[in-house]
């Protein structure tokens, strides 16, 4: 109950605007403001103690406590590293962000590519932060969570070696935004070693709460350079990388100066004139802040001296910084892989801008009632969660030349980072798109964004939940009197005479049943056995949780998936089986539900009002 009742608060919160940019959820319940007032009252610098300054903070594993990767780590606050700390210098800038010794170049592109909009850092770094005006030693940022924004709180007490910051700095010595950053976002996943290896996809949706859709370029589509350039107009976040070939390999350099098994984030894609002649230009950056691609193209390179001088200019390149151009025909061939991050309505206020539409759905596979695996598995695959979405407008301007409205599906699961320290690996997952009463939908597939209006329910939404009861099935011979004692014995489970009364459909408030209300009971647990030995297939006297699903809805209960998970919790035995006396009791209660809340239902509303005293009421009857 308690599970389920935290499930419908938090969708309640949502509706009140919690969890969004605006009012994220604080993190392990820390409260920013609070905390940092305590602390300037008392004249004592923030130490976090759900993060704290020790080994287990680092790691487990390559960076664990007897680790000689750890030995003579040192925990400093910024002003015992410089006279003079500053939070951001001169604007947060990509250049200014470099990787430490963590193998976690995913997440320092992801950072360099948020810098490519104050809006969308602006969303992850909170104003007002600084190591002079009410310096408390306490800091915080956002990030998108599963659905939520978290305000994630952490002291400034970094890693370092031989008086160094250990792991991602700014290029700026003085600067701090970019290792505190880091430090929280390690918090919110465990330990900094749980940041060792990842792609950039993870890094761009955490930072925006947007959606990501990959691309293998030996397999590009003919398209791929126009959906870059579509992406970059809508402000999506690109990220590529070059697979590495085994272990040994990782962020080793290859031939012209690319490196394998690293992440670069992209920042342009651009169609100038080479002598006359159109040539398509990618621009990207190494998250390192040196080692460039010195092929054609290149910093300084002969093509350079092929096109216009304005042409030119309206590139903004530099030399030495990590940043580099080379040919999109090079860039297909030499990488792997294109990682875009499509944001969502929220992250965008320009009106320069197209924005997507965007839904949310939030469920989980539960053993027993809603994980019905794979489509192989024929008689559960239909229990697994279901949504409808229908597309209702084309695409202004499709980029493969084809009408229809572009969707993007993506599935994620919760805490895998955290896991790491437990030897867990992900979960195997996927989802299957069909096409329902004539609609059809496009190829571009990865769900939570479209680039026009959808109208998305869920399949079995709650506010939908009927009750039609079953047709009367087939009788047992005899009068109600011949056959009641046999009845009682099945029901309760006693005889008769030993003076069992059954409540659940009395009707004069005496709390027992007289013959005729009985007769009433009987019926219906006739019809409800008809319905169970139809779905008891195996005639083992029990059903399965996947086969109760079935049977609630030819009995005439129309449910959805949260309450089908309460009834499995509250009915099923360990195997997950239930037995006819639970499929009777749960019928007869749920249909005096469904009339307990057409009473209070006055308005006809779908809704009701309860007082505590009400409530109490129903929940002990």
């Amino acid at each position: 109950m308690s599970n389920i009742a935290k499930v419908l608060s938090r969708r309640q919160d949502r509706g009140e605007g919690v969890g969004t940019n605006e009012k994220a959820i604080p993190f392990k319940k820390q409260d920013y403001q609070s905390l940092k007032q305590e602390c300037l009252a008392k004249g004592t610098l923030f130490c976090d103690p759900t993060f704290p300054a020790e080994s287990d903070s680092l790691g487990y594993d390559a960076l664990g406590p007897q680790s000689s990767k750890t030995k003579g780590v040192q925990w400093k606050r910024p002003k015992e590293l410089c006279s003079n700390p500053e939070f951001i210098v001169d604007g947060a800038k990509r250049t200014d962000i470099c990787q430490g010794a963590l193998a976690d170049c995913w997440l320092v592109a992801s950072i360099a590519s948020l810098t490519l909009d104050n809006q969308f850092l602006e969303r992850v770094v909170p104003h007002g932060q600084s190591f002079k005006e009410n310096y408390a030693g306490i800091f915080h940022f956002q990030f998108w969570q599963f659905g939520e924004w978290v305000d994630v709180v952490i002291d400034d007490r970094l890693p370092t070696k031989n008086g160094k910051l250990l792991f991602v700095h700014s290029a700026e010595r003085s600067e701090f935004w970019s290792a505190l950053l880091e430090k929280a976002y390690a918090k919110v996943n465990g330990s900094y070693e749980s940041l060792k290896e990842g792609n950039t996809t993870e890094g761009f949706e955490d930072f925006t709460g947007g959606i990501t859709e990959s691309y293998k370029l030996n397999k590009a589509p003919p398209h791929l350079f126009k959906l870059m350039q579509k992406a970059l107009m809508l402000g999506s976040l690109m990220g590529c990388c070059i697979f590495k070939s085994s272990s040994q390999e990782t962020e080793s350099e290859k031939h012209l100066k690319l490196v394998k098994g690293h992440a670069y984030s992209i920042t342009g894609a651009e169609e100038v004139h080479s002598y006359g002649h159109p040539v398509q230009l990618v621009r990207m950056r190494n998250p390192w802040g040196r080692v460039e691609w010195t092929g054609p193209w290149s910093d300084n390179s002969e093509e350079w001296n092929s096109i216009q001088p304005e042409e030119r200019a309206k590139l903004f390149y530099s030399a030495e910084d990590g940043e580099f151009w080379m040919a999109y025909s090079d860039f297909i061939q030499k990488f792997s892989m294109l990682e875009i991050c499509n944001l969502t309505p929220d992250a965008l206020s320009s009106n320069t801008v197209s924005h997507w539409n965007y839904s949310q759905f939030e469920g989980d596979w539960r053993v027993g009632s809603t994980a019905g695996g794979c489509i192989r598995n024929k008689d559960t695959f239909c229990s697994n969660p279901q949504f409808v979405i229908k597309l209702e407008e084309e695409d202004d301007d499709p980029h493969d030349g084809e009408d229809g409205c572009t969707i993007l599906v993506g599935l994620m699961q919760k805490d895998c980072r955290k896991g790491k320290r437990f030897g867990r690996d992900l979960n195997t997952i996927g989802f299957a798109i069909y096409k329902v009463q004539g609609c059809t939908v496009v190829n571009n597939l990865e769900l939570q964004s479209s680039e026009k209006r959808i109208v998305p329910p869920e399949m079995d939404n709650l506010e939908n939940s009927t009750i039609h009861m079953a047709k009367p099935g087939r009788r047992l011979r005899g009068t109600p009197e011949q056959k009641m004692p046999e009845l009682a014995v099945r029901v309760t489970g006693c005889k008769a005479g030993q003076n069992q009364t059954l409540t659940s459909v009395q009707r004069d408030g005496s709390g027992k049943l007289g013959l005729v209300e009985f007769h009433i009971l009987w019926i219906k647990i006739q019809n409800y056995m008809e319905v169970f030995n139809t779905h008891d297939r195996d005639n083992s006297g029990t059903m399965s949780s996947h086969e109760m699903r079935d049977a609630v809805k030819e009995a005439g209960f129309q449910l959805n998936n949260d309450v089908l998970q309460v009834i499995i919790s509250r009915y099923a035995n360990q195997q997950f089986a239930i037995d006819f006396d639970s499929f009777v009791d749960c019928l007869i209660r749920l249909e005096m539900y469904f009339k307990v809340f057409k009473v209070f239902n006055k308005k006809n509303t779908g809704k009701i009002d309860l007082d505590i005293m009400q409530w109490l009421c129903l929940a002990l009857n």
